[in-house]
Parts: C-alpha cells; structure tokens; sequence
C-alpha cells in the first residue's frame, strides 16, 4: 500500500491532501502530487483576486473581456451562472464590489481537479481538504478495510467543538462560515453583510456547486431550503446553522441520516 499526505500553501489558506493506492507506488503518488501543486498554483494565477496580473484581476478591471479568457475560465464563468439561476441570485459574483469574483465556487472546482489528478496516477482513497470544501474519493483505508470518511463540522463560535460528523465515501463536502476569514460573505441582494446562516455544510457530487450553494444559504438561511426541491439539486443536501437562534436544520437526501 502507498499513502501520501501533505499540506499546500496556496490561495491564502492550506489545501490538505491525503490519498491512499494499494495498486500505485509512492512514486505514482509523488508523481501525482507535484502535479497537482502545480495545477493549484497555476489556479491560482488565473482566479485570484488578490493577484493583480491574474486573469480575473484584469477580467475585473476590465482589461480583457470575457470572450478573450481561456477555456478554464469560461468554464469557471458558466457555472457560476448556473449557481447564480438556482440560488435566485443569492449566489452572485458578479454583484460584489470590483466585478467578477468566483472566488465562492472555485476552491470546491479545484478540489475535484486534484482529486481526477490521483486517479488518474492509481489514487484510490483520496480526500482533498481545501479550507472547508472537500472532494472525496474511495472511501478511507484505514489500513485493513474501506471505511466512509468521517468529515466534522465545527460550532462557527467555538472551533474546539464539533456539531455534527458526516460520513462519506465519495463526492464533495463544503462549508461555508466565518471560521477562516470572518464575516466577509455579502447579500448580493442589499451588498451588506450575508446574515441568513452562521454555517452551511453542503454535501452533492460537484465540488464547485456544493461550494457555491454553501455561500447562497450563508445569505438566504432558511429561505434557500426551497432550492434544494428542484430536480437539478436532487443528489444534493444541506445541514445549516440558523444565525439567530443558533439551532440547526437540514434538507435533502443526506438529511435522512442525520
């Protein structure tokens, strides 16, 4: 069996890597890992919005269009567009101040990526944590048998204590709250700050959709429960934390297990 962990210094945060082969060698795995470093440094090149020579700095700045941005981006722009229709526009990038920001989508995005970069080496138990937005492989190999990975959620007032543990063997996990970076997600609807929900775990087979929809229930709370009826996010489901009455509540299929 060859195993690699590590941890990546990127997008102002650290993305975690932990995979697992019993058909691969180390030096697949190693192999693998270089190349996602260099994907998710080269995402961040193109995506950042603190980088002024980034694609999506002059994108925002207006110094190129977006019919002038490469496939990557166009990708990245559409579904942010998707988001933005099933959310009813609590999903917004194009409404924050300095223009197009699809910074709420693409850490979830990129996940998969480095998660379809292991398999494609012989990964076969993979989970990439970046920051609150995991993409999940194969279940966890604890050495004899395959298990779900047990993915927790912190209390967004107390990071020392966990309110709820997921378990999961594949697809994509993220959250959204103010444990890393405060309270810096805006209502596109009044641009002040989202105060629908405290935290929003969302679990569904794409990383970038499952993060998006996390940051939309960040703004709309309870409110966004009715999203998750719609035949597109069937495979989806939410856990959230009210911002007011501190309790919590869930819709979707993932709902049934809590």
């Amino acid at each position: 069996m060859a195993q690699k962990q590590a941890e990546i210094e990127v997008w102002g945060t650290v993305v975690f890597v932990d995979v697992n082969s019993q058909t691969a060698s180390i030096s697949d795995l190693e192999e693998a890992l270089s190349e996602v470093r260099a994907h998710v440094t080269h995402i961040d090149e193109v995506f950042s919005t603190y980088k002024p020579d980034s694609v999506v700095s002059k994108l925002r700045r207006q110094e190129i269009s977006i019919e002038q941005c490469g496939a990557e981006v166009h990708d990245v722009w559409n579904r942010c567009a998707y988001a933005r229709d099933l959310t009813d526009g609590a999903f917004d990038p194009w409404s924050v101040a300095g223009g197009f920001d699809p910074s709420g989508l693409v850490k979830g995005w990129a996940a998969d990526q480095c998660a379809r970069i292991f398999i494609s080496h012989g990964g076969e138990n993979i989970q990439i944590n970046a920051a609150g937005d995991l993409s999940l492989r194969g279940g966890y190999f604890d050495g004899s048998e395959v298990k779900p990975w047990a993915i927790g959620v912190v209390n967004p007032d107390n990071k020392e204590e966990l309110v709820q543990v997921f378990n999961l063997r594949e697809g994509a996990i993220a959250t959204s709250g103010s444990y890393e970076r405060g309270a810096h997600i805006h209502d596109p609807h009044t641009g002040l700050i989202a105060i629908g929900a405290k935290s929003a775990t969302v679990i569904g087979p794409d990383g970038g959709l499952a993060d998006a929809l996390a940051t939309a229930l960040m703004v709309e709370g309870r409110d966004g429960a009715g999203w998750f009826t719609r035949p597109e996010l069937a495979a989806y489901s939410a856990w959230v934390i009210d911002r007011h009455e501190s309790v919590a509540w869930s819709v979707g299929p993932e709902s049934l297990k809590l």
